[in-house]
């Protein structure tokens, strides 16, 4: 297992790129590579293992303060990691045939600039300090990326009737939430995952977020193994499956996946409490998601 102390603290930009070092020298057959950068030049990692055939997308962390699906990333990758190597099977998967048949895709962190800003404040973010301090007024939580946009309000999926949702609640300029930038796609960050997509054309995705412990598969057409997909974590989870409110419908990930790449895909609320979630609950809530994260590689 790799240092204790991961899972003892918030994955800053220091922790999670040292995390993400210990892990491929510990495992030479973890691939890893940059897929983009953040507004203020941090890296967006991706972790794959096995076959370059099929994969599929664990993606988390799309808002600063639900930089707890971090870790849950992390500590899932280890743990593929060691029962790939030893050809163990953990939670009834055997790993190493399951992803000798697909890989596996994990992007521990979104958006890196939100979590330092969560975690830091503006002073994080020199370049975008007096924006992030003008738009936040006081707020505790911040959601967006440097320059005050949801990246799960940025995708290009309903977008046109999202905007007007957010026009009718007084969303209208950069925010510390629920405001998706001028235009879908606007941002680095949402362009390097629409560009990882493109490229692999993935089986599956599930995107992770706080909090609430539902699951979301339902997007216009929705394909019969999003429901699948969804019916499998929430069983094994004891999550449910839910219906977003309105505001949170369109411009997100799985929209767009569902919609335009016409691509199963599931959204996953983890924990249950005010984000951003504390890491007390790390463990016990991983230990909650950690079958249905198994056995979602086999669905």
């Amino acid at each position: 297992m790799i240092n204790i102390n991961t899972y003892n603290a918030a994955p800053d930009a220091y922790l999670r790129a040292a995390a993400i070092k210990n892990l491929c020298e510990k495992y030479n057959f973890l691939r890893q590579n940059v897929i983009g950068r953040s507004l203020c030049g941090r890296n967006i990692h991706a972790l794959t293992i096995g076959s370059r055939k099929n994969p599929v997308l664990y993606a988390a962390t799309f808002h600063g303060a639900e930089w707890i699906n971090t870790l849950f990333m992390l500590r899932f990758t280890e743990e593929v990691c060691a029962a790939y190597e030893a050809k163990s099977c953990p939670e009834g998967v055997d790993v190493h045939k399951a992803l000798q048949r697909r890989g596996l895709t994990v992007i521990p962190c979104v958006n890196p600039d939100g979590v330092e800003i969560q975690l830091r404040g503006s002073r994080s973010c020199v370049k975008y300090k007096r924006l992030i301090d003008s738009v936040s007024d006081g707020a505790d939580i911040w959601q967006a990326n440097a320059r005050g946009v949801d990246l799960n309000h940025n995708f290009n999926a309903g977008f046109r009737e999202l905007k007007r949702l957010e026009r009718a609640n007084n969303i209208t300029s950069p925010s510390p939430t629920r405001y998706g930038g001028e235009r879908p796609f606007s941002e680095p960050e949402t362009i390097a995952l629409r560009n990882l997509c493109l490229t692999n054309r993935f089986s599956f995705a599930i995107a992770f977020h706080s909090q609430g412990r539902e699951v979301y598969c339902a997007y216009k057409n929705t394909p019969e193994r999003s429901v699948l997909l969804g019916e499998t974590f929430a069983s094994l989870s004891g999550y449910k499956i839910a219906v977003p409110e309105k505001l949170a419908t369109g411009g997100g990930f799985k929209d767009w996946m569902i919609g335009y790449m016409r691509t199963p895909a599931i959204t996953v609320e983890t924990g249950k409490g005010k984000n951003p979630l504390p890491l007390s609950v790390f463990l016990p809530e991983y230990e909650r998601i950690r079958k249905a994260m198994f056995r979602c590689l086999l669905v």
